[in-house]
């Protein structure tokens, strides 16, 4: 299997982090290289693509596109980790209708700002924030730009509990999404479920679960679920560059327009995808002024 490469639409279930799953996929198809596109929390679940060889590359191509999530807020108690997991902070009367929660969980929509949570893999110093949290700190942290697209109200559960849909960008927590809800219902609140049900072009209804791998692979039927790295790159522009410019194209050089077809179609600053004539895929690349310039290289 050493030459295989294309990305598992993995089911995460609760209880495995992220690491484990990318040891647990690695360890089925041989060792081969193999990376995950964006951490879960070891609670969540859903979907997690798993970049098999050459399109472990593609791996930040993939955590960066647009995700959405199915998650519970809880009202009334705030915690540590903003979920589950966390010891309780604060307990507070619950006293909102209906129709302030809807008020509220409309103001998150478009482009806010988000302080990540402590609990958190984001490295300060050289130093993970969990790895802080657990020592008993707790730092400042530089709010940062995110965009909820759609955030809709799925199920009111209960007067303390309700679901939430939520369509968002690369780096929302969704934690941090349910502990600002509660917030600015004055009440508090945390995550008490979580739901990936989207990556990117990876949804999941064609979600893998970790048990089905190994009679996948017994059956010779791993290419019907791995997904080939020209299809993970639909999103972006395809352009062809001619066999005369083969020997700039196969060493990652620059491109000049006057090589490739259809270069009419080019904008400036465009991550595009390159193919050779004979439609093998080379990689992604941006538009410069007059060129084209090498970014990942899939050859």
């Amino acid at each position: 299997m050493e030459n295989i490469s294309g990305v598992i639409n993995i089911y995460k279930d609760k209880g495995f982090t992220s690491h484990d799953v990318v040891n647990i996929v690695r360890k089925k198809l041989g060792r081969i290289k193999t990376g995950h596109t964006g951490t879960l929390d070891p609670d969540a679940m859903g979907v997690l693509p798993i970049c098999i060889g050459k399109a472990t590359k593609l791996s930040e191509y993939i955590a960066s596109s647009i995700k959405e999530y199915k998650a519970i807020v809880t009202l009334g108690k705030t915690t540590t980790t903003q979920d589950a997991s966390g010891e309780i902070l604060q307990e507070k009367p619950v006293n909102c209708s209906q129709n302030d929660i809807i008020k509220v969980v409309e103001t998150f929509k478009g482009e806010i700002m988000q302080t990540p949570p402590m609990y958190s893999a984001i490295k300060i110093n050289g130093k993970k924030l969990y790895q802080l949290a657990r020592e008993g700190k707790e730092i400042e942290r530089k709010q940062r730009k995110i965009t909820i697209y759609s955030i809709e109200i799925t199920n009111f559960i209960d007067e303390k509990n309700f679901e939430i849909t939520v369509l968002c960008s690369k780096g929302t927590y969704i934690r941090a999404l349910c502990n600002d809800i509660g917030q600015k219902l004055g009440c508090g609140a945390y995550m008490s479920y979580l739901l990936r049900t989207r990556t990117g072009n990876f949804y999941i209804n064609n979600s893998i679960k970790l048990e089905d791998i190994d009679n996948i692979i017994k059956n010779n039927k791993l290419n019907e679920i791995l997904m080939p790295m020209d299809k993970v790159l639909l999103d972006y522009k395809k352009f062809i560059v001619l066999n005369k410019a083969n020997k700039f194209l196969y060493n990652g050089n620059k491109i000049s327009f006057n090589y490739i077809k259809n270069k009419e179609n080019l904008k400036e600053d465009e991550k595009i995808v390159i193919y050779d004539e004979d439609n093998n895929l080379i990689g992604i690349y941006i538009v410069l002024q007059d060129c084209i310039k090498p970014l990942t290289m899939l050859l």
